[in-house]
């Protein structure tokens, strides 16, 4: 029984250790803030007291964000897929951190993900999905290594566990793959200046209704555009 006891207190104390004290003038930037993950913890992060920097998409996104959280939370739009955004985005963390550097850098936008056979797909719907999920987030986070360093703070990606899984053709498995080899190359390198870089499989989360008419419609315009030679190769019987 002693021992359990002791076991107990030391597990508290390491864990209590661990716990982020003096929350206020610790910045985290997030991506993806219009719904969902991102959305979510843009919120709550806001609630502990951290001073958060949402990016968003889409305005309607951003004055979400604003109407219900403190006035310490900022947003700043960001295209993932845009170098320019990604640039004006960087400067507006870095002028908002001041000199205290960046505490946290929270990835979780994705781009959108057509899914279907890989011959089914063109460059162009590669792009779709590579250049927000995988290309923006090594850009977003090239640029703003500097104030994580200046900060010895931490870098977070979220990835969903069932783009590990190649189950489907398209960039969606390719970009979570590719995630996560940037973040484990990254987590060795940045261990020298104490930046933890750390990857969070989640799971699948409700965000809205799957419509499997809009899916249906989706594979029905990729199925109409393929060449008369490809969709002979496949069939009616297939699709």
């Amino acid at each position: 029984i002693l021992a359990s006891i002791l076991s107990f207190i030391i597990y508290w104390l390491i864990r209590d250790s661990q716990t982020v004290r003096h929350l206020s003038g610790k910045h985290v930037f997030i991506t993806g803030c219009d719904t969902g993950l991102g959305n979510s913890l843009a919120k709550w992060l806001d609630r502990k007291g951290f001073s958060v920097i949402a990016a968003y998409a889409t305005e309607k996104g951003g004055q979400e964000l604003q109407s219900c959280c403190s006035l310490s939370l900022k947003t700043v739009n960001l295209n993932l897929a845009d170098s320019n955004s990604v640039a004006r985005a960087v400067a507006f963390v870095t002028e908002e951190t001041g000199g205290t550097g960046l505490f946290g850098l929270v990835s979780n936008a994705e781009g959108t993900a057509p899914v279907a056979p890989t011959e089914w797909l063109t460059i162009e719907d590669f792009h779709s999905v590579l250049d927000v999920s995988l290309l923006g987030l090594i850009e977003i986070t090239l640029k703003l290594l500097p104030l994580l360093k200046r900060a010895e703070g931490r870098v977070v990606n979220l990835i969903n566990a069932k783009g590990l899984m190649a189950f489907a053709g398209g960039g969606c498995s390719l970009s979570k793959w590719g995630m996560e080899a940037f973040s484990d190359n990254l987590r060795t390198e940045m261990q020298h200046f104490g930046v933890k870089v750390s990857i969070i499989e989640h799971g699948c989360f409700k965000a809205g209704l799957v419509n499997s008419d809009v899916i249906e419609k989706y594979l029905l315009r990729l199925w109409n555009r393929l060449t008369p030679e490809i969709r002979d190769s496949y069939g009616e019987k297939y699709f």
